[in-house]
């Protein structure tokens, strides 16, 4: 009677040993995974988990848990503002209403996504300081020359937008945030027409600051 031959065993798999600078970015593409799904109250130990690795080692890339969070926040809003987008907004050779169409649909690509908007919110509800941050460099870079360009197009006077006027402006970039909000947190209906939501909004607020400027100047007259 012949013999079976004999099962060599397989030789165990030899985990692949990532460099120092892929490693921090599979903890930082992981990280930014996870915090969207369950918000900044996640532990750092189900992180690891959810990765493959020690918790040792995630803290040899990042001491802290706010370090972590640090991270994330520079990658995933610090990093996808780009500057060309002020130069956009101001680049007068081309009507306000085409640059401002033009505008949100490059911010919209950048950072209407699952894992920025619900970072965003989570930030939001932890009252942590990320989006205060996040808030006080978009209306540097991007309202207040809004503002100002919506000034010079409608005619009015004064070299600075009032604090009613940022506010309008507000109004117009906070509503199609919420478009994003509404499909992302929500996960309800929206339309798939993002680019004439932007037009119908871009367009109504421009009438509008005309038609305020028409009746301010009205009054200066009488």
């Amino acid at each position: 009677m012949r013999r079976a031959p004999r099962k060599v065993p397989a030789k165990p798999r030899r985990r692949t040993r990532l460099a120092a600078a892929e490693r921090e970015q599979q903890i930082i593409t992981g990280a930014i995974r996870y915090f969207a799904e369950v918000g900044f109250g996640g532990r750092t130990r189900e992180l690891a988990a959810r990765l493959g690795v020690t918790q040792p080692l995630l803290y040899r890339y990042f001491p802290t848990k706010k370090d972590l969070v640090e991270r994330v926040f520079a990658e995933v809003f610090l990093k996808r503002i780009d500057p060309a987008w002020t130069r956009l907004i101001r680049d007068r050779s081309r009507p306000l209403e085409e640059r401002l169409q033009e505008f949100y649909r490059l911010y919209s690509r950048a950072t209407y996504s699952y894992e920025w908007i619900r970072i965003y919110m989570f930030s939001a509800l932890l009252g942590n300081d990320i989006n205060r941050r996040y808030i006080g460099i978009v209306e540097k870079t991007i309202l207040k020359p809004i503002c100002m360009e919506l000034r010079h197009a409608c005619g009015l006077p004064g070299a600075r937008p009032s604090a009613i006027e940022l506010d309008h402006v507000w109004v117009m970039h906070g509503g199609l945030f919420y478009y994003a909000v509404r499909k992302y947190v929500y996960r309800s209906r929206v339309g798939g027409d993002f680019a004439a939501v932007v037009r119908r909004a871009v367009a109504t607020m421009i009438a509008g600051l005309r038609a305020a400027g028409a009746k301010g100047e009205r009054r200066t007259r009488r």
